[in-house]
């Protein structure tokens, strides 16, 4: 394995994940800096609460789809079975990280969610698209969205850990699960206090209930 080769992958995919869309649709859209409004982060949620429903819904879009694009970037360059796996997978993990710290907003960002699922649905369809569906679950049923963050990027976790566990894809995919989840936790972890302490507020189909979080 080149160790430079994933490093360089790492660094892409940081920099395809500091592309701060949320940012820019509501800067578009409102003529406003979305790290002035709500939470401050610049996902689909904050995006939402400051533009509007369509420009939440592609917030979330466009995070997902970079999360897509960049792990098909980097296996389109057919790196070699040593290389490929970890390139793919620091790759991802790069592309999470430059969402939430963007380069470009002074490393400002979201929580990584979207991204994440996203990304897995490379590495793994089936993987991605159940940690898509418990996101969407515990976002518009639930209605909390830093538990829909946490649990879709649990969920890709331990699908990708499985299928390693049975040789399907390479265990650096496993790794990539578990080093979202902890970027993810981290990242969310005011959340999780408020929610301890029952101050978190509801979203979906809850909206209006509760205090203001940072989502």
């Amino acid at each position: 394995m080149s160790i430079l080769i994933v490093v360089v992958c790492a660094l892409a995919g940081y920099l395809v994940g500091s592309i701060p869309f949320g940012y820019l649709i509501v800067r578009a859209v409102k003529g406003v800096d979305l790290r002035s409004v709500g939470s401050g982060r610049t996902g689909g949620t904050n995006a939402y609460r400051a533009a509007g429903l369509p420009a939440g819904i592609a917030t979330a879009i466009l995070d997902t789809i970079k999360g897509v694009v960049c792990v098909l970037i980097i296996r389109a360059l057919g790196l070699g079975d040593a290389t490929q796996g970890w390139a793919e997978a620091m790759a991802g993990i790069g592309v999470v990280l430059g969402h939430n710290a963007s380069i470009f907003l002074n490393f400002a960002g979201g929580a990584g969610g979207a991204t994440a699922v996203g990304t897995s649905l490379v590495y793994l369809p089936a993987a991605g698209l159940a940690a898509l569906v418990v996101g969407v679950f515990f976002l518009v049923i639930v209605g909390y969205p830093f538990m829909a963050s946490i649990l879709a990027a649990l969920t890709a976790a331990i699908g990708l850990t499985l299928a390693a566990v049975a040789g399907a894809v390479p265990a650096s995919y496993a790794a990539f699960g578990w080093g979202i989840v902890a970027i993810i936790c981290y990242a969310l972890r005011p959340n999780i206090v408020r929610f301890a302490k029952g101050q978190e507020k509801r979203v979906g189909l809850f909206a209006g209930k509760g205090v203001v979080d940072k989502v």
